[in-house]
């Protein structure tokens, strides 16, 4: 384990060169790897265990989308690829990958097959965290544990393909056997983790919540559109409006921040831009600091489960989100996106 400094702060952190590939193939070496689920994190996870030569095996119902795409992507009906209750009684490992909400729904289903010795692995700290909502209360004999990478399904695999890995989580729950840690620690090797830290299962799911909800999408939607909307008013060009918006942010300055950090990206821009990001960058905190507050308590106690869980379980829910995505798809905004993107250089000869 390394310790790592923080801005400050040390914390212990697992890289792959001091828990090694070879180290968590010997781990898992004897377990069955049933991935529950293949619509956002499951593909990911699966193929890059299955590349790294862990024994998978995937569980999805049959006649789904998602199953056509696990036929597509290799995993054989009646060999690698099972009902879910069939994947969940032949795994040791149980990786709960559907939906927040279809966890809850399915879990009847799945809890007799979690027996003794088993582990029941999540990526997300959810269904755990609020089972007073989802009911979600495994067997007292079984490892607990959490492998959270902190990116989409799709990132989690692209980054796996290239080489670079992407950062993870990690918790302990519950530890049964004695080996729930190196359990959790293999796993999020074997999926290509670029490093793995320590969190609880509450943590994970507070802080993932809010970050969604937060800086990684609402806020960042909701800040695009309101520069977006203000620059138009005031006689901007769609064009112009959205590549001060959000092309210049995704094609350059937030590269310059993944690079190097924020200080960096400011050193490398203009003394104008500069001066005004550093003056302007304390309203805007202030600004949000009371939406954020209030987004926090909504996840801490529970009324965002509440409000998803809600949500996402009711039968017409799919075509309730397509009609929200694509009020933001046909927007004047993100049509305009489209038009931008299809005049990237990489896209000239495609279009041509």
């Amino acid at each position: 384990m390394a310790k790592i400094n923080f801005g400050g702060v040390v914390e212990d952190v697992i890289t792959r060169e001091e828990f090694s590939l070879d180290k968590a193939r010997e781990v898992l070496k004897n377990e069955v790897v049933a991935v529950l689920g293949y619509g956002v994190q499951g593909p990911a996870q699966s193929l890059n265990m299955r590349d790294n030569g862990i024994n998978v095996i995937i569980g999805q119902k049959s006649g789904s989308s998602s199953y056509d795409k696990a036929v597509k992507d290799g995993w054989v009906p009646g060999k690698t690829l099972f009902s879910l209750e069939e994947a969940a009684e032949k795994g040791t490992i149980i990786q709960y990958l559907v939906s927040d909400a279809g966890q809850m729904m399915i879990w009847p289903k799945i809890k007799p097959h979690l027996t003794k010795g088993k582990a029941l692995y999540f990526s997300h700290g959810f269904g755990m965290v609020f089972n007073d909502q989802t009911g979600i209360v495994p067997p007292k004999d079984i490892d607990v544990i959490l492998v959270a990478p902190k990116g989409s399904g799709r990132s989690v695999r692209i980054n796996f393909l290239n080489g670079s890995g992407i950062n993870a989580s990690y918790a302990i729950e519950q530890d049964a056997t004695g080996h729930a840690r190196e359990r959790a620690i293999a796993l999020g090797i074997a999926l290509g983790a670029g490093y793995l830290f320590p969190t609880t299962f509450a943590n994970e799911v507070n802080s993932d919540l809010t970050g969604e909800r937060g800086i990684l999408m609402g806020a960042l939607a909701g800040v695009m559109e309101a520069q977006y909307n203000e620059l138009r008013k005031h006689g901007h060009s769609p064009s112009e409006a959205f590549n001060e918006t959000v092309e210049e942010l995704t094609q350059s300055l937030i590269r310059l921040v993944g690079e190097n950090g924020m200080d960096w990206m400011y050193a490398n821009c203009s003394t104008t831009a500069q001066r005004g990001a550093l003056d302007w960058k304390p309203r805007f905190r202030k600004a949000v600091e009371p939406v954020f507050k209030d987004l926090y308590e909504s996840v801490k106690t529970g009324n965002e489960a509440r409000i998803t869980l809600k949500a996402n379980s009711q039968p017409d829910y799919k075509e309730k989100l397509a009609v929200e995505l694509a009020e933001i798809h046909d927007s004047e905004m993100w049509q305009t996106g489209a038009a931008v993107r299809s005049l990237r250089p990489e896209n000239w000869k495609r279009n041509a």
